[in-house]
């Protein structure tokens, strides 16, 4: 079996993992549409994952990094998740929080728009373009991969796991792997930089919950912290 495909089976692992992380904040949302409320859950991480989705989309299209078509796929599927999520969160949102969306759906189009501008026409060969586009993906994911710090925070203030699902941890140790997995098979640092923190970050997860699981009150009701974690971006494929 030659290197290339070896690469795309481990990509089509990755999609799969992938898309299990993607939909993993799914009971969130049957939550809001069964209370018609949003509480005090907040739009942003889904709003942040449908931006790097998109990025990353266009990263992988042919005029900026071809033979890309497991970037395409995956992102495609989290940009087709994070819209749904979005417009549920809008449509049980009250209008002060829907302005802020909209705002937001805004600055995003614009960013985007002025990506993809600067990639076609100041950048004309694919290394080049990749390396943009690229390096605007890292940041990004990097941004996304330190906001569960939080949750990371709580936890160890409170000696708790309650509200830091194990197997989302767990989701994201395997998801980081395997696209460093992809990516060190045709070596690109554009992925592997931002997958190596992603498995980092779940090891850290796996790790505090193996820690503070007996210490954990299970029964105790109480509510969930305000900080909402990060829907694991997948977006790194």
């Amino acid at each position: 079996m030659d290197n290339k495909t070896i690469r795309f089976i481990v990509g089509i692992i990755g999609n799969v993992i992938s898309l299990y992380l993607y939909l993993s904040p799914t009971p969130t949302f049957v939550k809001i549409v069964k209370f018609k409320s949003v509480k005090a859950f907040k739009p942003d991480p889904y709003l942040a994952t449908l931006l790097s989705c998109v990025m990353w989309i266009f990263y992988g299209l042919p005029v900026v990094h071809p033979h890309s078509l497991l970037i395409v796929t995956v992102n495609s599927a989290g940009v087709l998740i994070n819209v749904t999520f979005c417009s549920i969160f809008f449509r049980y949102s009250a209008w002060p929080l829907r302005k802020k969306m909209i705002i937001v759906f805004i600055l995003e189009a614009i960013f985007i728009a002025g990506m993809v501008a600067v990639a076609l026409t100041l950048e004309h060969t694919h290394p080049a373009r990749s390396m943009l586009v690229g390096i605007l993906c890292v940041i990004m994911n990097i941004v996304m991969y330190a906001s569960p710090l939080t949750v990371v925070k709580t936890v160890i203030k409170t000696k708790s796991v309650k509200y830091m699902p194990i197997f989302l941890s767990i989701g994201n140790l395997l998801n980081g792997s395997i696209w460093i997995v992809y990516a060190a098979l045709d070596f690109d640092p554009y992925i592997m930089v931002p997958n190596v923190l992603g498995a980092i970050s779940g090891m850290i997860q796996v790790g505090l919950y193996v820690k503070y699981n007996k210490t954990t009150n299970w029964d105790e009701e109480e509510e969930p912290p305000n900080e909402v974690e990060m829907p694991p971006s997948a977006s790194n494929a």
